[in-house]
Parts: C-alpha cells; structure tokens; sequence
C-alpha cells in the first residue's frame, strides 16, 4: 500500500497550477463519464431501437404490399414508391432462395437493435450484411415466391446526435479548461512572484519594487514578508551600528592606553599590559569587521572567478603558496568587498595552519563552490560547528601568530548567509581541513 501511494504521488503534479487544474478537471471528466454513460444507455439506445423500428417496419409494410398486390404492375409501382418515399431500393427476385449461410452476430447497438426490429416486424427468415457496403446495409427476406433485397441508407440507422453530444462535452470541456488555466494562472503568478521575492531578499538582494497582488491569501502572506523584511532589516541596521559605535567608542580609551604606557617607561608589568591592550585592539578590530559584514554595499554582478584570483593573488605577493584552480567564469549577484573578506578569512585560516593551500573554483547544479583545502592538523568534527560561534577558538593562547580573535569563520559564514549560501567544513583529501563555500545561482 506504501508503494502504491508513493507510486501516485509520483505521478501527481508537484506545481500549485497543475493541482489546481486537477481539482477542476476530475470532477468534470468524472461528470463526462457519467453522462456519456446515462446517454448511451438511455438516449441512444432509445434512438437506435425507433430508427430499427422505424425500417423494419417500412420493410413489413413493403412486403405486405406485394403479397396482397402479386401483379407485375402493382409490384413495380410499390418498388417505386419505396425508392422514392422510404429510401429504400429493394430488389425482388421471383423464385430466389435465401443464401443458406449462417448470418453474422449483430455488432453494436444499432446492429442489435435492427436484428430485434426485423424478428418483430417482418417475422420471416432474413439475414443482415452491414459490412460489404460503406453507405449501405443490405436486408434480405425469404417470402414465399421469391427473395427480396433492401439496400437500406446507413443514415436511416444513424443519429447525429451522438457524435453532435459528444463533440459539445468535448468542446465544452475544453473551453472550461482553458478559461480556468488563465484564471489559474494569473492566481499562481502572484505567489511565483512572492516566492521569488523571498528568495531574492534571501540571498541578501533588495526587493523594493514588490507589490503584494493576487487573491487575499496571498496578498496577505506579502504583506507578512514585507513586515518581515521591514523587521530583519531594522534589526540587522540596529546591530550594525550599535557594534560599529561600541567599537568606535572604545578606541579612543585604548589609544589613550597606549600613549599612557609609553609615557610610564620601563615598569614591572608593562609588557603583560601593552599586551592586554593589544588584545583589546585586535578584538576591536574583529567587532568592526563583524559590524562590516552586514553592511550596506548594494549587490552587483561579479566574475566570481576573478574576484577569487584577486584575493588569491593578495596572498601570493606575500609569498604564499597557494594553487588555484578555476573550472569556468561565472557571473553571480554579489557584494563584492563583503565577499572578499568572506574568501580572505576562509583563506588566512587555511595559510595560518596548513603549509599549503588549494584552491578550486567549480560550478554545480544548483550554484557555485568555492573550495579551500590545506593539509593543516584539521579540527575534529564534534568541533566544526562551534567554531563558527563568535570568539570561539580552538587554539587559547593569545599568541596572535596562533590565533586570532575567533571571528574570522563567523564573519565569513555571516557574509556568505547573507547572499543565500553557507559555508561548511568537511574534511580534505590532502589530509587537512576543506572549507566549501557555496553560493546558489
């Protein structure tokens, strides 16, 4: 039953306008089906047992006309007169036998009906060939003196009604199901347009020009993502400057720290403190970088691949070692100084803890990967979460050639969030760490 169920929803339509067309269209191919079904076995049976009734009993009356007139004359001017008023060209022929081969079964409705007909009617043996002629059907009775012959119309056995019934269900049908796919359409343009919005804002693009449209429901989920995005953006600018103006604030302190312990000379604890201050400095540093990362730089059209060369090309002119590997350019959306503080973090960690670095550039279904690999010590895997938390470090010394002020995977996962991509640690080939930076397209 459980395959049975996957197998169905598998062949269900996943779009919202083809489950809406669905909803529509089955119950209107079911009440096609119910009428057809009422009509043939009510109207078009009824029909095809008066036109039978209607034939069979111009072909009694036919008959009954020769055997109470059996002069020549007589019988030729019934003969016209059934050509002429019955459309029926009959052909009689004194001392004629019935063919003594058995008649085929009657094939449909109208056959069956005409077999009935002809047994209640004329009552003499006959037999029936509906298939030699493509216009005609051919009657032969056995009378007493002879055998008589009727070319009988299909027509007379035919009603247009049927195919006429059944062309207007079609047709019908037909136009229902296209003015309900426009209507259809028109509903589900609004929440494409919704759902394009919200993936727009989520990779970190601005959306003013949206307008909630459609039916009330979905008008009323736009008007809740335009809240939402109101209420994110508040937030995100209340962050930014409270971080930016702590930061700010307390550099002045430390540079007035700083002048103070040049001023004290040599003193017992004065390198612990300059220390400390440089500590402080640095974790400053980390809260505007912080602050930076969700800045206000306006998305553009960036060469991936060249953005990436340049941050690698920084880092080589300082003498790192560092090969680089780009599969094809690619052109995403982005804000590109955010991005390389994004690639410069990823890269400086990898150059701080391996002693090599490999970078590759590859494109995927669904987006882009930027991959950074070193052949570091790595970091375990009950770890790779935490150090994306702020201020976490797995190295705890203050030793700055060690390790930094345990931002820089924060900074760099917050920027690529912010474009609608993530940033993930596994573990690489070359025996170190790999950071995969993903951007969707």
């Amino acid at each position: 039953m459980v395959g049975v169920t996957r197998w169905v929803k598998r062949l269900l339509p996943h779009g919202l306008l083809g489950r809406s067309l669905l909803i529509i269209v089955t119950p209107l191919i079911v009440v096609q089906l119910v009428s057809t079904y009422i009509f043939y076995a009510t109207h078009w049976d009824t029909v095809a047992k008066r036109l039978a009734n209607a034939l069979a009993g111009d072909i009694g009356a036919v008959i009954e006309t020769l055997r109470a007139f059996p002069d020549p004359d007589s019988q030729a001017h019934t003969l016209r007169i059934a050509a002429s008023r019955m459309e029926l060209d009959i052909r009689y022929e004194p001392e004629g036998i019935l063919p003594n081969v058995p008649g085929e079964p009657p094939v449909g409705i109208m056959d069956a009906a005409l077999y009935q007909s002809l047994r209640e009617r004329v009552q003499r043996p006959f037999q029936v060939d509906s298939e030699s002629f493509d216009r005609e059907i051919l009657v032969r009775v056995q009378l007493q003196n002879g055998l008589l012959e009727v070319f009988v119309p299909r027509k007379r056995l035919f009603s247009s009604t049927t195919y006429i019934f059944v062309l207007w269900m079609v047709g019908t049908s037909m136009l229902l199901l296209g003015i309900a796919t426009v209507f259809m359409r028109n509903q589900v343009r609004s929440v494409r347009k919704l759902a394009a919005a919200a993936d727009s804002f989520g990779k970190g693009h601005d959306v003013p020009n949206y307008k909630p449209e459609g039916a009330s429901e979905v008008r009323q989920a736009a008007m809740a993502f335009l809240i939402m995005r109101d209420r994110l953006k508040r937030q995100i600018q209340q962050r930014t400057e409270m971080l930016a103006g702590v930061s700010h604030d307390l550099r002045t302190p430390l540079t007035r720290m700083k002048l103070q312990l040049a001023m004290m000379g040599e003193l017992e604890g004065r390198v612990e403190l300059e220390e400390d201050v440089a500590e402080m400095e640095r974790m400053v540093e980390g809260y505007l970088a912080f602050a930076r990362g969700e800045g206000s730089e306006t998305p553009v059209p960036t060469d991936l691949a060249q953005l990436v060369e340049e941050v690698v090309g920084r880092y080589r002119r300082q003498g790192s070692e560092i090969d680089l590997h780009v599969e094809n350019a690619v052109s995403l959306t982005l804000r590109p100084h955010a991005l390389s503080r994004a690639l410069s973090n990823l890269i400086g960690n990898a150059l701080r803890y391996g002693g090599h670095v490999w970078v590759r550039v590859g494109c995927r279904p669904d987006g882009v990967d930027v991959v950074v690999d070193d052949d570091g010590p790595g970091i375990p895997v009950n770890q790779r979460e935490q150090v994306f938390k702020a201020f976490h470090r797995l190295e705890g010394s203050r030793n700055v050639a060690t390790g930094g002020v345990g931002l820089g995977l924060t900074i760099a996962r917050d920027i690529v969030r912010s474009h609608g991509g993530d940033v993930l640690l596994e573990d690489s080939p070359l025996g170190g760490l790999r950071a995969r930076l993903r951007l969707p397209l």
